[in-house]
């Protein structure tokens, strides 16, 4: 075949880790393979959990970016080196046939490696910076278009939503007790790193109630704290996080359907089953909110109109519900870390004390005016103490 080169290297092959879904390809993708997944409009978080798994490059069956709205993911991988390519030609079957197979690009073909050879399976378009700009910029242009119809679509499941969200949740008997308590509502969102980093100070003096949204269990987990109630329908949770030790909410369709409870049973972990509509994120903060908690946090929660168009919802009815509903009660993290001034304690203050008068008693140990004025002042004392 000559010079092989895969996916923009010389004479070089790799292993392809291909899925139908991006958070499931990056839970078991291995470093310096490559990717092939079916993303249109790849959102900022699945390019960051790309890159966090060190993937050599990256083969969309989709659209990296469609047009329909600026989704960031494309830009994060191409700004960090990442190739990027569109399959032009796939057949239904192709995730299931590449996926852990031995591959290479040649001419801008995607070849693996068969029992009977080198096998070519689609014809691909690297995707450049300029075509990226030109597909960013008709995004861009088209937002207010965008914005309209996922304003209709937020109001029109509000008013058939709305009833379910007006009267009390029937919820499980928990464990977990919240009320009068503060509650941290963790999801593995945007910057759900940075806002734990900057709580850290606030989680240690209010020790509040951790709720994990699925993944947010093993953000907690990275971040060194424990989940005590863990809420979704369990597609981006590690078993790692399941068994954490954590009380689980099983979010349930409204008919009463749980793709995510025959994992739980399959684990032989207990849980609580909870249908209701909207998101699990909304549902957690509603939870925490008719278990009386005092003040609920929400770290990496999505609530603008990009957040759920990258979650491919066409509109946000049940977290406008919900965040109505709550009230002052909700607080995002960025929100309460710069209400929140930290507590002073005794041993804080003891260190403060001593860390100043260290230097003061050494210059005045070291300097000999100051020095002779305190042997004066000792001798002075002792005779009038003794």
């Amino acid at each position: 075949m000559g010079k092989k080169v895969w996916l923009g290297s010389v004479s070089h092959m790799a292993k392809i880790a291909a899925d139908r879904k991006t958070k499931h390809l990056c839970s078991r993708i291995q470093p310096f393979e490559v990717a092939v997944v079916d993303h249109a409009d790849l959102d900022e978080m699945a390019a960051l959990s790309l890159l966090q798994a060190n993937v050599r490059a990256v083969c969309n069956l989709s659209p990296f970016l469609t047009g329909t709205y600026p989704a960031e993911g494309a830009k994060r991988l191409l700004e960090a080196g990442i190739p990027l390519y569109e399959v032009q030609d796939q057949t239904p079957q192709m995730i299931d046939e590449v996926d852990g197979a031995l591959g290479m690009v040649r001419k801008n073909e995607l070849w693996i490696q068969t029992e009977d050879g080198w096998k070519r399976k689609a014809r691909l378009s690297k995707v450049s910076e300029q075509e990226l700009e030109r597909r960013w910029q008709e995004a861009s242009e088209r937002l207010d278009e965008v914005l309209s119809t996922f304003i209709d679509n937020t109001l029109s499941y509000a008013r058939a939503e709305k009833e379910w969200f007006l009267r009390p949740m029937k919820r499980p008997k928990l464990r977990t007790q919240m009320e009068d308590r503060h509650v941290v509502v963790v999801v593995r969102g945007r910057h759900y790193r940075e806002d734990l980093r900057m709580l850290a100070t606030y989680i240690r003096d209010y020790n509040p109630v951790l709720v994990a949204v699925d993944g947010g269990a093993d953000a907690l987990l990275e971040n060194g704290y424990c989940p005590d109630l863990i809420i979704g329908d369990m597609d981006s949770i590690s078993d790692e996080g399941l068994r954490s030790g954590a009380e689980i909410v099983v979010h349930a369709y409204s008919d009463g359907s749980a793709p995510g409870e025959e994992r739980v049973e399959q684990l032989g972990l207990s849980y609580h089953l909870l249908p209701a509509p909207g998101t699990s994120e909304d549902i957690a903060m509603l939870l925490a909110y008719e278990e009386n908690a005092k003040l609920i946090v929400t770290i990496g929660t999505h609530s603008t109109m990009i957040d759920f168009l990258e979650k491919g919802r066409k509109g946000m009815a049940s977290t406008l519900l919900v965040r109505t509903k709550i009230g002052s009660r909700l607080i995002d993290a960025k929100g309460a870390s710069l209400l929140y001034q930290p507590r002073w304690t005794w041993n804080g203050t003891g260190l403060l004390v001593a860390a100043t008068l260290v230097p003061v008693m050494a210059a005045l140990t070291i300097h000999p005016v100051a020095r002779h004025t305190m042997q004066l002042w000792w001798m002075q004392w002792s005779s009038w103490a003794f």
